[in-house]
């Protein structure tokens, strides 16, 4: 069983998505962000589940959709680093040290 790793950058981010929703919703918020970290909580048993990000062809990077956005990962050994949770639409620019 792998290991789920939260880096601050992708906290931060669902922080940010969250308090966008929450100007409208605060309770649909909150259910929002549980749902999105059920949806990584499967790469404990399955970390290979996710697709290779196209954008990097790195085997050892992968995404997880959740509604709009792309949860992208890096696998390190029995470790899965959640690294960014980044809208669909918008072009994706992240930097990861491999």
């Amino acid at each position: 069983m792998a290991q789920i790793n939260w880096t601050l950058q992708a906290l931060d981010d669902i922080g940010a998505i969250c308090l966008f929703i929450a100007r409208d919703a605060p309770s649909i918020a909150e259910v929002y962000a549980q749902k999105l970290f059920d949806a990584v909580d499967r790469l404990e048993m399955f970390p290979l589940s996710g697709r290779v990000v196209p954008e990097f062809e790195i085997e050892d990077i992968r995404e997880v959709i959740f509604g709009n956005y792309r949860i992208i990962y890096q696998i390190q050994d029995e470790v899965v680093n959640i690294l960014t949770v980044h809208h669909a639409a918008r072009l994706l620019k992240f930097k990861f040290s491999g």
